[in-house]
């Protein structure tokens, strides 16, 4: 179950207080820099955990500034497209809205607030510049939601480290015969991410699956792809290649 501390009460909350209800998430972007891009982030996260979990979603996003070079950012980062929410009102059979706001913008409407910590980014902002703007999402996904992030070149290349070593080793992984995620290992993953959207240790269980010595290859392999539909890296982007 996905509890997420609500910046009202500061008190936990049910994201899908209701089963199978749906729960709609308004995204309110101040305009385009890496701390609008980091609350559509976590707003992106949320969507997949609830998905993950069987919740219907209905995803909005608000705002008048740069919206068309904040959406393109987006794409680039594999977050997933937001409905427009001008002149749109409740849904039918909707029980629950959460608001994902940045922690110094202006205060959000009726429903759970969900607070996004800036980005302190002391280089050029342009994934879509990049070669893989995954690297960006990673370097944005490393620290919790609630924490300043300092984005910068260091911060960027480990990003990157990482990521090309997570792909090698996946595509490796895919090569021998599939088994399925350990039920402790899927815990472990959704424990994380249930619990306010904790995706650094989500990160550490990924880590621990790496070295744990008693999985197979093929049970590696789907833990990982598992665990990309929530945090969107394509790490199985190089199965399959001869490299």
């Amino acid at each position: 179950m996905l509890r997420i501390i609500d910046a009202r009460t500061g008190e936990p909350v049910e994201a899908a207080p209701t089963r199978r209800g749906l729960t709609r998430i308004e995204v309110h972007a101040s305009g385009f820099d890496a701390s609008g891009l980091r609350v559509l982030l976590v707003a992106d996260l949320l969507v997949r955990a609830l998905e993950l979990g069987g919740t219907p979603v209905w995803a909005l996003l608000t705002g008048e500034r740069q919206t068309a070079e904040l959406r393109a950012a987006a794409t680039a980062l594999g977050i997933r497209p937001f409905e427009d929410s001008r002149g749109l009102g409740a849904a039918l059979g909707e029980a629950q809205v959460v608001h994902v706001v940045s922690e110094t913008g202006a205060t959000a409407p009726e429903g759970v607030r969900l607070a996004v910590a800036p980005v302190d980014a002391v280089l050029p902002f342009t994934p879509t510049a990049d070669g893989d703007p995954a690297t960006w999402r990673l370097a944005l996904l490393a620290r919790r939601r609630t924490l300043p992030l300092r984005l910068d070149t260091d911060a960027l290349e480990e990003a990157r480290r990482t990521l090309a070593h997570w792909r090698r080793a996946v595509a490796h992984w895919a090569r021998q015969p599939s088994r399925p995620v350990p039920e402790d290992v899927r815990g472990r993953l959704r424990g994380a991410w249930e619990d306010d959207l904790d995706v650094p240790a989500t990160l550490r269980v990924l880590e621990w699956v790496e070295t744990r010595p008693d999985l197979a290859d093929g049970a590696r392999f789907e833990t990982y792809a598992y665990a990309d539909r929530l945090l969107g890296l394509d790490l199985t982007r190089d199965v399959g290649s001869t490299g």
